[in-house]
């Protein structure tokens, strides 16, 4: 990492693992990468908001979806860097990278609750997906944390 952007503070950030009643988690493909990687919600947490408000708060504002109950606040921060071509460009170049608090929750929906074309649309499609496949989806630079993840969905799950 280039000495300019070592001593950039980690953003503060959630992520929300939706299960259907399947147990299938949802993911959905970025507009700002069209290669073939997918995500579970996440984002940033607003300065004195707490993390599980602000958990609900990007889901609603990334997928549309309200109708879910908290499972489990995952016990432990999860961290990543950017990779070196996005330091300095996403989040105004004021971060180098995302400390994350994870939330588990039960969709009790209907997938047409489900609507990624919000106010400022973050996805271009999104799909449920089984547990085993998160780790062979996502974008290699949050890998580790989605193999984490995957983990403690696996544990608490079954």
């Amino acid at each position: 990492m280039e000495d300019k952007f070592k001593n950039l503070p980690l953003r503060d950030g959630v992520g929300i693992i939706v299960l259907n009643k399947d147990n299938k988690i949802f993911v959905a493909k970025r507009i700002d990468n069209p290669k073939n990687f997918w995500q579970m919600p996440q984002g940033g947490v607003d300065i004195g908001e707490n993390f599980l408000n602000a958990a609900y708060r990007e889901l609603e504002e990334e997928t549309s979806i309200k109708s879910v109950k908290l499972i489990k606040e995952i016990d432990e921060i999860t961290t990543y860097l950017l990779p070196k071509h996005l330091l300095g460009i996403i989040w105004k170049g004021k971060y180098k990278g995302q400390k994350q608090k994870w939330f588990l929750m039960r969709f009790v929906g209907n997938d047409d609750e489900i609507n990624i074309n919000t106010n400022k649309p973050e996805f271009l499609e999104w799909k449920w997906i089984e547990v085993e496949m998160i780790t062979s989806v996502v974008v290699d630079f949050k890998l580790e944390v989605y193999k984490t993840l995957q983990k403690k969905i696996k544990e608490i799950i079954n």
